[in-house]
């Protein structure tokens, strides 16, 4: 570790909001600069965000960390990437103009062309080169979307016209003023169009999807050394980058296999470290790649995760505050949930955007089922909380069953890992023990830890494994039987949001 102090910036793009955090080499946070940016439904099933809000609050969120820091460019010695994933966009090569609105991860409008593939006979393919199911969650299905409903675009990105690219891409655009066309391995993993075995773009994958390779940028590693891609107009190298959920799993340590981890944001996305050979679900979860970097003889090393992915967690506590106005902010939740015995046997199940892992239903629509005439606020939110560790403790139960062996501890991270009654309910459920870290901004840290790596600030994975440390342990209090019956009620109130295409 150097003996002068040094600090890596990490910019942490989400789906509400975008960060900045400085770390120093302990892992210590010294700045947090954060501003939301506007969501756009412009039909049901549609999310949308403005690529230059997403820019100009970044640019906002690196100065402000920066100066509340009191730390110039050149103290920095790196920056560290991370992600809302399978957000999408379409820009000008020369001009770097967006050309539509980003359409977000959480955006269904690519439904229909999913299902025509399905029936088509191709979901085992795709399976097989991606890891991923057919599902409009994915990147590659929103662009060829796009592509569908506007041919000249498809012909501008076969002429070189056009960049795509997930957020990393954008921002990494912006950064290098648009010297850099890039996507980091673990995000591309996400696209749809990446062969997961060898991490590069699928020529059988793009012809299905009917998308130009023209348009797509390079695919690097998640840990970069200086000057594998431009360094950024601050001067400030780029040497790590991760989707966000795989950068979670990395500051949470899970560097060998069987570790798993559970991010608590807008959706809940739980990740199990599974070692550089893929593991293939046959419980409808997802394989990814973790991370990718080069070993020291120069060959190419990818660690692998199996991933389960809720799409509305925290969402329905946005949900409660912004359009029923039940609550004023999500941190008091807790306390009007403890307010109740129960929910009177009212559940939420909050399929806004469709249902994801285990059941991958894009057509599933939200359901609150159960309530009488004593149902009252604080058993709705009781309601919406318990849905998200339902959702959480469904896809464990995926996992157990495709792991090695069950999982005894589970990690935790997000915004709502802080509710001390959301872990222990969810501890409860799984039956397993619940571990949360003193630094919830384990996305962040992972970013800044991958950056350090890249620049050498840290040795070794192992050298940053050792900085996580635990805050708390939530251990089962909850008898089994209970449990099982809680989540019986729970998967019966699932069944009935189904569409018809669920499970086909």
């Amino acid at each position: 570790m150097n003996a002068q102090p040094a600090y890596l910036l990490a910019i942490d793009q989400g789906t509400t909001s975008s960060r900045s955090i400085i770390f120093n080499e302990l892992g210590h946070i010294v700045s947090v600069a954060q501003k939301p940016f506007r969501q756009f439904y412009p039909q049901p099933g549609w999310v949308e965000h403005d690529p230059l809000e997403i820019w100009e609050t970044q640019q906002y969120c690196i100065h402000t960390a920066m100066t509340k820091a009191g730390l110039k460019p050149h103290q920095i010695q790196a920056f560290g990437i991370t992600n809302q994933r399978e957000t999408m966009l379409l820009w000008e090569r020369t001009s770097g103009r967006p050309v539509h609105a980003a359409i977000v991860w959480q955006d269904r409008r690519s439904s229909a062309l999913c299902q025509r593939w399905r029936e088509q006979g191709h979901e085992a393919m795709v399976q097989e080169r991606t890891g991923l199911l057919l599902d409009p969650y994915f990147s590659g299905t929103k662009l060829a979307w796009l592509f569908q409903q506007n041919p000249a675009l498809r012909q501008r990105a076969a002429q070189g016209e056009l960049c795509f690219g997930t957020i990393d891409s954008w921002l990494i655009w912006q950064l290098t003023d648009k010297r850099d066309h890039v996507i980091d391995r673990s995000n591309a993993s996400r696209t749809l169009m990446m062969n997961l075995s060898n991490g590069q773009w699928d020529e059988t994958m793009l012809a299905l999807l009917d998308i130009p390779q023209a348009v797509l940028p390079r695919i690097v590693n998640s840990v970069l050394q200086p000057g594998e891609i431009c360094t950024s107009t601050l001067g400030i190298p780029i040497t790590g980058i991760a989707g966000d959920q795989q950068a979670a799993l990395f500051g949470q340590a899970a560097i060998s296999t069987g570790i798993a981890k559970n991010t608590y944001g807008t959706g809940c996305f739980m990740l199990m470290q599974v070692g550089n050979e893929i593991r293939r679900s046959k419980h409808r979860l997802l394989s990814t790649c973790a991370w990718s970097q080069s070993t020291s003889d120069g060959r190419l090393a990818i660690d692998y995760a199996l991933e389960g992915s809720v799409f509305v967690a925290g969402a329905a506590l946005q949900w409660l505050r912004d359009e029923l106005g039940l609550i004023n902010h999500a941190q008091e939740s807790e306390a009007i949930a403890a307010s109740v015995a129960d929910t009177g046997g009212c559940y939420l199940v909050p399929a806004f955007t469709g249902i994801g892992a285990p059941h991958w239903d894009p057509e599933a629509r939200g359901a609150l089922i159960g309530i009488t005439r004593g149902t009252n606020r604080a058993h709705l939110v009781r309601a919406a909380l318990e849905s998200i560790a339902f959702q959480s403790a469904e896809v464990l139960l995926a996992m157990n069953a495709d792991a090695a062996e069950p999982l005894k501890e589970l990690r935790v991270d997000g915004g709502a890992s802080a509710n001390d009654w959301l872990m222990q309910f969810q501890a409860d459920l799984l039956g397993v023990t619940v571990n949360r870290p003193v630094i919830l901004e384990s996305t962040a840290l992972g970013a800044a830890q991958l950056a350090g790596l890249g620049c050498g600030i840290f040795e070794n994975v192992q050298a940053c494994a050792k900085m996580r440390q635990t805050d708390r342990l939530f251990t089962p209090q909850m008898s089994r039987d209970e449990a099982h019956s809680h989540m019986s009620a729970w998967l019966s109130a699932v069944e009935r949001t189904k569409s018809r295409y669920a499970n086909a």
